[in-house]
């Protein structure tokens, strides 16, 4: 079929079980999604399309086509859509392509999904909120200040127009199991940590939440397996980590949890004129998952973020300890 492809080992047995589909699952937060999935008995299919690899389908969620067909020849009971352009920078510079992902194809997922009786799961971003006036409940009234966070918040409409069984699961800044440091802007930090050599210059304005992305992907799963049994769980979800912290806070607790020194990091108090706006603090309250029983005790950032770093660090020990 054009448009995707699949490429699955022929000797993979496949058993009886609950069907997810994961966008985006070559990306941080899709890959925890999927191993969430699959550590509790579903079946998980993942799709991808730059970084597109084995065990995963091949599908350009911009083609309608290909999504319909993915849809009609896996008919999945679940669909969590992770996929997105989240670089609020790279929006403002490629905006069609990125609303192209974020709004039309989200459209046609959810058009899909309701056609099919799947589940949708959208992730969407505190970025719809223009950080005046924190905190923000689920139904406050969103105004993004960037071409992201106006189309993340699109996307949640048109996620919800045409499926109205969905839910949005709005987000803060995510870090986790990271490929490559620059994958997340709180893992890529360690960059500027390991840099002692020179004085950097790091943002201390913008409050930020930085929040595992395994945590998320256990409320996605707790949400997905709640809505099968309970069809008033729809709409709109809030999850967040509780630790505030600018850029700065977090390259210097960075530093501290390995040892290293941090007189090198200057804190910057004024955003910079050539990037795209950012909202000053989009804390989320989460209470509604919270008073459902939905939600999970988020993973102390000082913890995680050691547990992500530690592959990355000098000593060759450590990289062989973690993946060998």
């Amino acid at each position: 079929m054009p448009g995707f492809e699949f490429r699955v080992p022929e000797e993979e047995v496949v058993v009886p079980g609950l069907k997810v589909l994961v966008t985006g699952a070559t990306g941080l937060l899709g890959r925890a999604v999927c191993r969430e999935f699959q550590n509790n008995g579903w079946l998980v299919t993942g799709t991808g399309y730059r970084r597109a690899r084995p065990r995963l389908l091949r599908c350009d969620l911009t083609d309608e086509d290909a999504v319909r067909g993915l849809l009609q020849e896996y008919k999945p009971d679940v669909i969590i859509h992770c996929a997105a352009e989240r670089r609020p920078d790279v929006v403002e510079r490629h905006t069609d392509a990125a609303v192209n992902l974020n709004v039309h194809a989200t459209s046609t997922l959810a058009k899909e999904a309701a056609v099919g009786g799947a589940f949708l799961l959208y992730i969407s971003t505190d970025y719809v909120f223009d950080g005046r006036n924190p905190p923000y409940g689920e139904d406050d009234s969103p105004n993004p200040l960037n071409v992201y966070g106006r189309s993340k918040l699109e996307g949640e409409r048109e996620t919800l127009r045409h499926c109205p069984g969905a839910v949005v699961l709005r987000v803060p800044v995510l870090f986790g199991e990271v490929e490559s440091v620059t994958e997340s802007a709180v893992t890529s930090l360690w960059l500027k940590v390991q840099e002692a050599t020179e004085s950097s210059t790091l943002d201390h304005c913008q409050q930020r939440f930085p929040t595992d992305a395994r945590d998320v992907a256990a409320v996605c799963r707790k949400l997905s397996e709640r809505a099968r049994q309970d069809p008033s769980i729809r709409g709109v979800f809030h999850f967040s980590a509780k630790e505030q912290m600018t850029k700065y806070e977090m390259a210097v607790a960075i530093a501290q949890a390995f040892k290293l020194p941090s007189d090198h990091l200057i804190p910057l108090t004024e955003q910079p004129a050539a990037s795209a706006p950012r909202p000053i603090n989009s804390r989320l309250n989460c209470s509604r998952l919270e008073l459902l029983n939905l939600s999970v005790e988020p993973r102390p950032f000082t913890s995680a973020i050691t547990d992500c770093l530690w592959p990355f660090t000098p000593d060759k020990r450590w990289r062989q300890t973690v993946f060998h």
